[in-house]
């Protein structure tokens, strides 16, 4: 796989089979039948990445970071993986409707990272930021939620709904593929590049101890539906989200301090996920 060809098949991922999948969860899901249900996931997850950020912030303030160094840590270890890796463990371990549920809360990680961290990155609102809340997929979750509160699902021939099925079912194998690409370019661009010793290990304190904690603690004693409970221990388990370091370079932060931390978080997550959930389950579960 070469660069070029990833970048079309992100194309491809992103703008229709992601949509796809998007759709082919939401329409007829009866855990999204209120427009109550609509609106708690969104508001969920743009709060738990904000307050993430925070805390990330805090704990990375005593070094004293450039600012490029500085925010590029705090949107890196403040966005979990929410996509890619998240989407087949729930499938996997949960119902089709709880993956609904995941891409409604989806929604309001996306706005947050687009908004709260763009501005974290450029210390002001950027206009040009706020085209990406339009994405393909934020467009396919705020659709196809509209489209079944008026139960579409009913009205919609087999053989369409059939082949969003089809198409949906291809995003998750082609995005692990593109994952894989993704961390071997970022590998291979970084070995040249010293390891901030300091710095990536009070980011991983944060991403993979402190925050996790912050969110299953959350799960256990906030009110909330029991399929976005389960979502919360998987992202409470998720290593750095690989989406940041794009966002660092378009803003000109420290982007190779965003790898390192993607690349050790994401190393740790082997074995701390499995750890995480197993726990996270158990404690929610009082």
């Amino acid at each position: 796989m070469e660069p070029n060809a990833d970048r079309t098949l992100l194309k491809l991922g992103v703008n229709v089979l992601l949509p796809c999948l998007i759709a082919d969860t939401v329409l007829g899901n009866s855990l999204l039948a209120k427009a109550s249900d609509l609106a708690f996931p969104p508001l969920l997850g743009f709060g738990l990445i904000v307050g993430s950020m925070g805390i990330v912030a805090l704990m990375l303030a005593p070094l004293r970071l450039p600012h490029e160094t500085h925010s590029a840590g705090i949107i890196t270890a403040g966005i979990q993986n929410f996509g890619y890796l998240v989407i087949p463990l729930v499938e996997s371990l949960y119902d089709k409707e709880t993956l609904g549920v995941l891409f409604m809360h989806n929604l309001g990680v996306d706005i947050a990272m687009w908004s709260v961290g763009c501005w974290v990155l450029v210390k002001a609102k950027r206009g040009d930021s706020w085209k990406h809340l339009l994405s393909a997929p934020g467009l396919a979750v705020i659709g196809s939620g509209g489209l079944n509160l008026l139960h579409f699902n009913q009205w919609l021939p087999a053989f369409f709904r059939k082949s969003l099925h089809m198409l949906g079912q291809t995003a998750i194998p082609l995005a692990i593929l593109l994952t894989g690409a993704t961390m071997f370019d970022q590998m291979r661009q970084t070995t040249q590049e010293p390891f901030k010793y300091k710095p990536v290990t009070l980011a991983l304190l944060a991403r993979m101890a402190v925050l996790p904690m912050l969110v299953l603690a959350i799960a256990r004693w906030f009110p909330m539906p029991a399929a976005l409970r389960n979502i919360l221990v998987i992202q409470a388990a998720m290593p750095s989200a690989m989406m940041p370091v794009v966002l660092c370079r378009m803003h000109g932060a420290d982007s190779k301090f965003s790898v390192q931390i993607i690349l050790a978080s994401t190393a740790l997550g082997f074995f701390t996920i499995p750890l995480w959930i197993r726990f996270g389950s158990t404690f929610v579960a009082g």
